[in-house]
Formats: structure tokens, C-alpha cells, sequence
């Protein structure tokens, strides 16, 4: 479908919030797609999913969708009602929107021809909301059921890419029944872990994003804080050791004649914090260097890597491939965002934008490649 043979503009749900703790990145990611979406093109409706997973009508304003004073917006705060519902029906026969408050008449908000999904972690970008929308029949941004649960999961994603020959540094996982049964063995696996590996560790959810919940140990004194702060936002946990090197991205974009990758952009080292944490990230806003200083070999390698990624994983849309360079030249790749973030400072945009794919062009490329591909087994 497409503007010119439509009798109608396209019509997009932008999805954003969610129950995860990346709520607030994807408010922000939210403003920054309502700002560069085309409404000459497109109507849009904004719905907002709020902490505790009511899918609430929201204003499309994306003004009120972005940091001020350091604080993060929230769907609560931008919700027209605190008890009104959206509801998408469950029928691949039906794709009208209803919105109800309790002691009134549902309305019905029409219907929906694509989905942008812009929610970040668990119960969003985890393939829950992408099995929704395929049992609704509504054709959505980026990445399917599979692709987006093993880009959520990094212990999934890193044995995918390992059997894929792509090279991943060392890790550890602890599962929630190992915690649960016994604690005191499943912190000895990580002892002996940093044993082999040598401090410092990271200690990390398996399943969050944005940094969320990400600890740097140096010594065995900073574990238990470290497993605590995991665990407080995923029962399953990653153990990772220190590479050291240059921490490179890379942007996939799916074009017509398939995956391309974009010019790779570097995280330089972040003075005021440990690593590239939550803070750096949107807070104080780390100056990425776009394009990276690689040389032409290693520009190319680290696109054929992002690319063989996005392939391994069955991706569909985007990606956001990270990787660090190590002291000894070689890539090793840390992992995919299958909805990376939008907001303004974001990385993805700011490097097609230096590939000659501006933000208002991503976004329109982005809903033209959803509405064009089916839902279902493709």
C-alpha cells in the first residue's frame, strides 16, 4: 500500500511506552518519529502504553515528549483519561481502533493500516507486541516475533551469533532457577568466571536495554551490589568480561534489494562515567563521532558484521549493531537493538543521516517496507 494507489493517507499507530524500565526512551523515541513523520502522507495515531500496560490515547504532542529539567516524560503524564482503553482487535478481519472509558459508549478511532512500534525492552521489543500485531493481522515496523525475542535476549543472541561464526567475547549467564536453587554456587560460577577472565566485570540484565541495570565490578567487594541491581530489573543475568578497545556502531537498514549498512559511528570514552551508561546516554549525551576514524578495511569489515547480524538473527527493518574494535584489530560484536532509539541524540539516525538518509526519509522508508511486507510465516 502507498500513498499514491490508496484512497486514503496510510494510517500509523505509533506505539510507545511500555511496562519495561526503558519507558521513558521510548516517550523520547516517540517525540522524536511524531516530529519526523510526513502528515502529508500519513495520519498518525499516537497510543501510549502506560507502566502498568494500559494502552491509553495520548496527544500528539511531541513537545511534551522530551527532557526537561532533567526529568523523563511518561505515558501517564500525557494520557487524555486515567481510566480510558484503547483496544486493538485480535481478528485479521478488523483493524478498527475502539477507545473506551468506563460508563461510556466505545468509540471507535478507525482504522489502522501499519504499526510503528517504539517500545524499547521486555513487553514491547521483546516479539510480545509483534506476536500481538501478527494475530491482528496489522502489518508493523522492524523486526518479527523471532528476530526481536533473540535481539532481547543476550544470552539467545550471542549463541545465535556464535553459531553463526560471528565473534562475541566471553560471557557467563545465570539463569533464575541457579539463583533461586542455589545462590551461593551461582556466584562461585561468576568467581570463577573473572577467575579466567581477569576484573573488571559487567554484570548486567540479559534481557533490558539503555544500559538499564548495568554495573561495572572491579573486585569481588562490588559483586553482590552488582547482582542485586540485575536482578532488580531481570531475574536472568549476564556476566561479561572487559574488552578493551574502541566501542563502534553500525546502522542496517533494509532496502529493496536487501540489508545495507550505514557509515559506523564511534562512542568515544565517556570522562564523567564508568562506561557508556544510562546518564551518558541521554542525559548528558556522550558525543558520538559519525563517521567513525576507521580505516577503509575496517570500515567494511564492521559493515559486513553488522549485516551478517542482522542476517543471523532473521531481522527485518533495522538494526543497530554494536560492536568494539579490540587493541589487537579485531571486531567482536556485543550486541543488536532490533528497535533502536530515535531521539534526537540518538545514534541510528544520526548515522544514515551520514549515509544520505535523512530522518524524515528513514521514518518514511521504515513505514513504506511495513506496509508493503505481510504478516504471517514470509
Amino acid at each position: 500500500m502507498s500513498s499514491e494507489t490508496s484512497p486514503h493517507k496510510p494510517r500509523v499507530a505509533v506505539v510507545f511506552g511500555g511496562r519495561s524500565s526503558e519507558h521513558a526512551i521510548s516517550v523520547l523515541t516517540a517525540g522524536a518519529v511524531l516530529r519526523a513523520i510526513d502528515r502529508e502522507k500519513y495520519d498518525v495515531l499516537p497510543i501510549g502504553i502506560t507502566t502498568d500496560g494500559r494502552w491509553a490515547l495520548t496527544a500528539d504532542d511531541p513537545e511534551r515528549m522530551a527532557i526537561a529539567d532533567r526529568q523523563l516524560p511518561t505515558v501517564a503524564a500525557l494520557a487524555e483519561s486515567t481510566e480510558g482503553a484503547v483496544v486493538l482487535p485480535v481478528d485479521p478481519t478488523n483493524r478498527e481502533v475502539v477507545y473506551s472509558e468506563p460508563g461510556s459508549v466505545p468509540k471507535a478511532l478507525g482504522e489502522v493500516d501499519v504499526v510503528f512500534p517504539v517500545l524499547h525492552g521486555p513487553y514491547g521489543e521483546d516479539g510480545t507486541l509483534q506476536g500481538l500485531l501478527e494475530l491482528s493481522g496489522v502489518p508493523y515496523v522492524g523486526s518479527g516475533v523471532l528476530a526481536s525475542a533473540v535481539g532481547q535476549d543476550k544470552d539467545y543472541m550471542k549463541r545465535v551469533f556464535t553459531s553463526f561464526g560471528l565473534p562475541v567475547g566471553p560471557y557467563e549467564v545465570i539463569r533464575p532457577r541457579e539463583w533461586e536453587k542455589d545462590p551461593a554456587a551461582a556466584r562461585r560460577k561468576i568467581v570463577d568466571f573473572a577467575g579466567e577472565h581477569g576484573w573488571p566485570l559487567f554484570v548486567k540484565p540479559a534481557r533490558a536495554g539503555s544500559s538499564m541495570g548495568i554495573t561495572k565490578v572491579d573486585d569481588l567487594g562490588g559483586l553482590d551490589g552488582a547482582i542485586e541491581e540485575a536482578r532488580r530489573h531481570d531475574p536472568k543475568i549476564l556476566v561479561e568480561s572487559l574488552l578493551r578497545g574502541r566501542e563502534i556502531e553500525c546502522g542496517v537498514l533494509e532496502f529493496e534489494d536487501g540489508p545495507r549498512a550505514s557509515v559506523p559511528a564511534e562512542i568515544p570514552p565517556v570522562t564523567a562515567h564508568d562506561f557508556y551508561d544510562f546518564e551518558a546516554k541521554y542525559i548528558d549525551s556522550a558525543d558520538g563521532i559519525v563517521p567513525a576514524p576507521l580505516s577503509d578495511e575496517q570500515t567494511a569489515k564492521v559493515q559486513e558484521l553488522a549485516v551478517a547480524a542482522f542476517e543471523a538473527a532473521s531481522c527485518e527493518g533495522l538494526v543497530r549493531a554494536d560492536f568494539f574494535l579490540q587493541d589487537n584489530g579485531e571486531f567482536v560484536i556485543n550486541e543488536i537493538n532490533t528497535l533502536p532509539g530515535f531521539t534526537p541524540i540518538s545514534m541510528y539516525p544520526r548515522m544514515w543521516q551520514e549515509s544520505g538518509v535523512s530522518y524524515p526519509e528513514l521514518i518514511d522508508r521504515l513505514l513504506q517496507a511495513a506496509l508493503q511486507r505481510s504478516t504471517g510465516l514470509r
